[in-house]
């Protein structure tokens, strides 16, 4: 797939993840894999700054934890500013795939 097109629905994705359950970087990586049936694939490298940019936006927090192994890590959790944001973007998500779906000549979701 195109980086293009995943760069633009980066955000929307880690916070859909995330408003399940809190997760560390690793874990969003490989949830994001199985979901997507290994379509979106994100590098740490993509991942991290993405997370950093939330964090600023107070759309998600972080927090240290002891992993089973025994290792910290930080872990990323969603909160009420990122929700509202998550519905924000899913809302103009709607709205891009049926304009794209009409112009396509596409079935139209949800209807």
């Amino acid at each position: 797939m195109d980086k293009r097109y995943m760069a633009l629905g980066t955000s929307m994705l880690v916070l859909r993840l995330l408003k399940d359950q809190s997760m560390y970087g690793y874990q969003i990586i490989r949830e994001l894999e199985q979901q997507s049936q290994m379509v979106f694939r994100l590098q740490e490298g993509t991942l991290y700054p993405v997370l950093h940019s939330l964090e600023q936006q107070g759309a998600v927090t972080s927090f240290q934890k002891t992993a089973e192994n025994g290792r910290m890590r930080k872990y990323y959790q969603i909160t009420p500013d990122g929700q509202k944001l998550l519905e924000e973007k899913n809302q103009e998500w709607k709205t891009y795939e049926k304009a794209v779906n009409q112009v396509m000549g596409g079935v139209l979701f949800g209807q």
